[in-house]
């Protein structure tokens, strides 16, 4: 008896705040589909987290990139937030040197402003985009796999 009325008081709590069904919950932590060989060279997954959501006015799209892998020069109609969760990438604005970004690091890409990103020659990278849904990725310059090893040199040294 002493036994019952203990799991009572243990079990019961479990119930009254078990979650609710009635939410929409969905999870980042999936790989997502893989893109169609576009605008990068390589293999490339991306998970829409939030997308199209017209209240929220941005977009959260999680993106894994195989090393090796790198996304043609493009730009954003609004700013673009970089937030690298796992590996490392590659960074380039038009006009600017590239940098290594590692986890944890944030970067902001202002709008209009022509850039690329990618992983690194050896590492995967895993990473959050945060930008407007207004209008669609402008696509201006393919990133070739020439220029992509000789920042990979480069950024090596």
């Amino acid at each position: 008896m002493r036994n019952s009325v203990l799991i009572l008081f243990v079990l019961a709590p479990l119930f009254l705040f078990a979650q609710n069904s009635d939410y929409k919950v969905s999870s980042y932590l999936t790989e997502g589909t893989k893109a169609p060989n576009t605008h990068y060279i390589g293999e490339a997954w991306l998970n829409p987290i939030i997308h199209d959501d017209a209240e929220l006015g941005y977009n959260i799209t999680k993106a894994t990139f195989r090393a090796n892998s790198t996304l043609d020069w493009h730009k954003h109609s609004s700013v673009q937030v970089l937030i690298i969760v796992d590996g490392e990438a590659y960074y380039q604005e038009r006009g600017k040197d590239p940098v290594v970004l590692k986890e944890g690091d944030v970067i902001r890409c202002e709008k209009d402003t022509e850039h690329w990103h990618s992983s690194t020659e050896y590492k995967d990278v895993t990473y959050l985009a945060l930008y407007g849904g207004e209008q669609p990725t402008e696509w201006t310059e393919v990133l070739t796999q020439e220029y992509y090893d000789k920042v990979a040199e480069k950024l090596k040294k």
